[in-house]
């Protein structure tokens, strides 16, 4: 089969987000004049590592307007435990609404930055806003630059972060998620 993304797939579900995974996924939490906010996001990858950048991708809806409203966010890691309070907070509250709260997510607060993050995560990325970009069509794509990491400690294992500890969930795609529970080490060649 091939198609023009513009002319359709003509199948019952997009074909794309399965093609493009696993996807890690950004729990992201902000703060803004309205309150705190809490939102997974599949479209999210570190992006340089020299300072630590990532960035996250969606509609313009309360984590990125808060992001660029606030200049800070937090992405937090979500562990397999964690994932049916994760997909609770993508439902559409009204704006303005602690999805801490609502969903029963434990919150501390951020070190470097004013935003919360989830309390127990197994690892969450401190950021900074370092640009705002308007994507094609309805997307807004957030960069970052991590300016604090929090790591949990029973997930640090002879001095390495170890992700077979908690199991960080993945996004494939359609309503599909996997977990991370096998590890290949392969040396990069000299």
């Amino acid at each position: 089969m091939f198609y023009r993304p513009a002319d359709g797939h003509g199948l019952p579900h997009s074909p794309f987000s399965a093609i493009v995974s696993p996807r890690p996924i950004a729990w992201v939490s902000t703060r803004a004049s309205l309150g705190d906010n809490l939102a997974p996001y599949s479209f999210f990858n570190a992006t340089g590592y020299h300072p630590p950048q990532v960035m996250f991708a969606g509609d313009y809806r309360d984590s990125i307007r808060n992001a660029e409203e606030s200049g800070v966010f937090a992405v937090n890691i979500v562990e397999e435990s964690a994932l049916h309070a994760m997909n609770q907070t993508s439902a559409r509250f009204p704006r303005g609404t602690d999805e801490f709260a609502a969903v029963g997510v434990p919150k501390a607060e951020c070190e470097t930055i004013d935003c919360p993050r989830v309390a127990g995560a197994p690892a969450t990325l401190e950021c900074r806003v370092a640009q705002v970009l308007k994507l094609l069509g309805e997307d807004y794509m957030v960069l970052g630059e991590v300016t604090g990491i929090h790591l949990r400690d029973d997930c640090l294992v002879d001095g390495r972060f170890d992700v077979t500890r908690f199991h960080p969930a993945a996004r494939l795609g359609y309503h599909d998620y996997t977990f991370v529970r096998d590890l290949t080490e392969l040396k990069r060649p000299r």
